[in-house]
Formats: C-alpha cells, sequence, structure tokens
C-alpha cells in the first residue's frame, strides 16, 4: 500500500538566525508594529551580561519592560508571576530570552492572557489530559498576543506550540497546547549562546538528538520526517563536538541551533515520540533533573530496550552518528562520554528504590506507547529505568 500521512505545519512566521539578536528584535517589533513589547528575560544573561539592557535599548520606546527569574521545569507559581507582571504593562508582544523554562512558560502566559487566568490553579483549565494514551485538550479561547523566542539552550520547544508546566504539589509536568502558542517568530543568535554554561548547551542539545532519534526510530515516522531527523543528527554531532572543542566557534554553534530546528520540524508535524521522552519526562518533573540530562541518561537505554523491535531503523541512527556498525545505544553512549555527559540515572541522584514511582508516572504519558517497542506496563518501563540505572 502507498504510505500516507498528514503534516502539521506550526503558526511560525519569520525564523532569523545567524543576526544580533538586539537588532534583529527591533527590526521584528518594527515590522510587527508593536507597541509595547516586554521581555521574560534569563536571570543570569539580565544580572551578569549587558546583552538585555542592549536589546531594551535596541527596542527604545517599544520597551514595555523586563521580568526574569523563572525556575527550571517553569513551576506554575513562576508562570503565573510573569502572566500577572505582562498584563500590568499591557504588553502586545512577549519575547523569551533564554532557555526551554523560560519559553514554555511565555507561551504558556500567552494561553493565559487570552483565557483570563491569573492563578495557578486555574491553569488546570487550559491543560491537556491524557486518558489512555490519548490527549484530550479542552477548548480554549485563541491567544492574541503573540510570542517571539530567542533560545539560548537547545532544548527546541521554541519551534511547537506546545508547553509544559510543573504543578508543584504533585511534582508532575502539565502539557499545554495550542496553534497560536507558537511563535511569531525566532531569533537564532549564536554568539548570544556563548552565556550558556557548557554543560547546558551540550545537554539539551542531546535534547535535541533525543527528537531526532527517537522520529529516526518510530514506525509512525515518513521519508520526510526521516530526512529532517537524519539531518538534526548529523548537525548535532558536528555542532556539538566542535563547539565543546572551541567554545567561541559560531559556525559549531549555529549548527546546533540549526540541529535543534530540524529535530523539532517531525515532532511538531505529527510524528509522536517514544519511551525516552515519556520517562525522561517523570524523571525531571519528580526528581529536578534538567532535561537534557534526562535524556542523556534515558534514550541510550530505551534504545537498548528497544533494539530487537526496530526493524533495522537502529542501523540509520548509528551511522547519522558517525558509529556505523555500532549499535545505536553505544554509538549514542560514546558521544555522551566525549562531551563529559551524564550516562547513567546514578549519575543525577537517581536511585533504584525511585523507579516504581517513575514507572507510574511515565504510564499516564502521552507517548509512552507510541514507541517501536510496546510498553504496556509499568514492568515494561522498568526494564529502561533498570538498564539506565
Amino acid at each position: 500500500m502507498v504510505q500516507s500521512g498528514e503534516v502539521v505545519l506550526a503558526r511560525i512566521e519569520h525564523i532569523l538566525f545567524g543576526q544580533p539578536a538586539a537588532a534583529a528584535l527591533a527590526e521584528l517589533a518594527t515590522r510587527r508594529d508593536s507597541q509595547r513589547v516586554f521581555l521574560a528575560a534569563s536571570d543570569s544573561l539580565r544580572s551578569g551580561t549587558g546583552e538585555i539592557a542592549a536589546i531594551e535599548a535596541a527596542l527604545a520606546d517599544r520597551w514595555a519592560g523586563t521580568w526574569s527569574g523563572m525556575r527550571p521545569h517553569a513551576p506554575r507559581s513562576d508562570v503565573i508571576a510573569l502572566t500577572t507582571a505582562v498584563r500590568a504593562a499591557e504588553a502586545d508582544l512577549i519575547v523569551a530570552i533564554g532557555g526551554g523554562s523560560l519559553v514554555d512558560a511565555v507561551k504558556i502566559v500567552a494561553l493565559a492572557l487570552a483565557n483570563d487566568v491569573a492563578t495557578a490553579d486555574g491553569l488546570d483549565a487550559l491543560a491537556n489530559k491524557v486518558i489512555d494514551g490519548r490527549v484530550v485538550q479542552p477548548m480554549l479561547r485563541e491567544p492574541s498576543v503573540r510570542v517571539i523566542c530567542v533560545p539560548t539552550t537547545l532544548s527546541g520547544g521554541e519551534f511547537g506550540p506546545g508547553a509544559g508546566a510543573l504543578e508543584e504539589r504533585s511534582k508532575v509536568k502539565q502539557g499545554f497546547l495550542h496553534p497560536a502558542m507558537a511563535p511569531w517568530a525566532i531569533v537564532l543568535d549564536p554568539a548570544l549562546t556563548r552565556h550558556t554554561p557548557e554543560w547546558l548547551w551540550l545537554s539539551t542539545g542531546v535534547r535535541s538528538l533525543d527528537h531526532a532519534i527517537e522520529t529516526l526510530a518510530s514506525f509512525r515516522s515518513n521519508q520526510v520526517a526521516d530526512g529532517a531527523a537524519e539531518t538534526a543528527i548529523r548537525l548535532l554531532v558536528a555542532g556539538l563536538q566542535g563547539s565543546k572543542d572551541d567554545p567561541a566557534d559560531l559556525d559549531a554553534r549555529l549548527n546546533c541551533q540549526l540541529g535543534a530546528w530540524q529535530s523539532m520540524l517531525p515532532l511538531v508535524s505529527g510524528i509522536p515520540m517514544g519511551a525516552s521522552h515519556a520517562i525522561s519526562h517523570a524523571v525531571g518533573s519528580t526528581h529536578g533533573v534538567p532535561h537534557g540530562h534526562t535524556s542523556c541518561v534515558m534514550l541510550p537505554a530505551v534504545l537498548a530496550w528497544s533494539a530487537d523491535h526496530d526493524r533495522g531503523r537502529q542501523e540509520r541512527i548509528s551511522a547519522a552518528l558517525g558509529m556505523a556498525g555500532e549499535t545505536a545505544a553505544d554509538a549514542l553512549r560514546d558521544l555522551l562520554l566525549a562531551l563529559g555527559l551524564p550516562t547513567r540515572l546514578r549519575d543525577v541522584g537517581v536511585s533504584e528504590g525511585d523507579f516504581p514511582e517513575l514507572a507510574r508516572k511515565a504510564m499516564a504519558n502521552q507517548w509512552i506507547r507510541t514507541g517501536p517497542r510496546p510498553v504496556d506496563t509499568p514492568e515494561d518501563a522498568m526494564v529502561s529505568l533498570r538498564l539506565a540505572a
């Protein structure tokens, strides 16, 4: 039978790359005729560099205020604090300048503004529900205040309409999705990323590798998605190795940013992720492990667990990693070790006593059942956790 499918496109209108962020944002604000541009900035960029002040100056009279202080995993209380600040500033455009948690938060802020949410508990009404592995989205008003993202890490969330925030009491990551949550524009400035700590830059690059590798492993992928994933893997491997060898190499950094973009194209178009993402979400939200590190420890284990069910697709993964002939799990671990990144759960403070809770939480994730090897019970998830121990 001829393969059939559907590709969903994000509502991103502009991606500017290789340009200084301050000049690019001033141009985009003028292009959109935005009069009140509000910045949500990385705390370290705002307090430790002159980058945010330069952006404020470039925006001139269009600048409406700056907020910083977003914590990892975007806790809902922080999301609401930012929402309150944006609402008070009467912003008509929000710019996120920082890592994945800040990017996610700003997208949720746009949704909260449109739906008159002013409290953390009020976000429950906006969140997706996962029922028997199926995502159920609430009917919501469309955001009218749009977003620009200037990412300084490589998680890739800026390229899609979804976002996550941490419900702090249960330590569960809630998902939010609306087509208009996708940013209106994205600015990829490799020079700005030189301020990002090396461990964060490299590990979030592995998060993007996780997107691409789980695409290339998926039986639900297609030729277009496979091509994007293979290109992403090659760009990311070269860029991560190059930027580790020489942190000032802007070409290597831009390769990483373009690879992160490529890695997200299949996911945004509708290709589901697999058990690495599902279990990583549980590990990250429950134990506060950074997103990139969760991929470092879970992806090799999931690849090893599903290798006998891959129909030969893992050979393409090994080749794209530049290590044809090795198993995909070994090839990835070799790369992680060369980058100086963790490869085991014990390296990030997670012990075997934590596994039952993590397996239970993973079973509620939308992607636990969509990988190449079926995960039908918590015990199935436990096998990957043990392989990652």
